[in-house]
């Protein structure tokens, strides 16, 4: 199953990082991104979230809060966030019950070998819940910006 722009997002609710629980219903009537992440304190998810913390102050002169999520448990991921400063919330999927409802817990393949993995993917939610932007198989230059980029040009609220 996969999410299209212009449906509901997906129910969730995750244990994420000081302490904090994120939810679909916690962000009602307030727009949010939400982004897929492989693994936390690896190269390309280190760059993605450093980047999203970076546009952080311009996302929210938006309206727009982050979370990030990945399926690793919550202890590294609460080591990663302390490593490099991140403030916003990232949840730990373990079960990865949520990337499947999202459609990114996907098939993958390194070195000929197969196996199940996060596809890098971020997803802009308005302030009624409804998808209005889908980013798949995320190339992390630049991505945050065109993020904002993007928030800027649609209506939010």
């Amino acid at each position: 199953m996969s999410v299209a722009e212009g449906e509901a997002a997906p129910d969730f609710s995750l244990p994420a990082t000081a302490g904090r629980t994120v939810s679909l219903s916690g962000f009602k009537g307030k727009p949010f991104i939400l982004y897929f992440y492989p693994k936390a304190d690896t190269p390309g998810c280190t760059k993605e979230a450093c980047a999203f913390q970076e546009a952080s102050p311009k996302l929210e002169e938006v309206g727009l809060d982050v979370v990030g999520v990945s399926p690793d448990k919550i202890k590294p991921i609460e080591k990663f966030a302390a490593k490099y400063g991140l403030t916003f919330p990232l949840a730990s999927d373990e079960d990865h019950a949520v990337a499947e409802r999202y459609g990114v817990w996907v098939e993958k393949s390194m070195y000929g070998r197969q196996y199940m993995g996060v596809d890098r993917s971020t997803f802009l939610i308005d302030a009624a819940g409804t998808v209005l932007k889908v980013w798949r198989k995320v190339s992390v230059t630049g991505h945050a910006e065109d993020v904002l980029k993007a928030a800027k040009g649609l209506k939010l609220v």
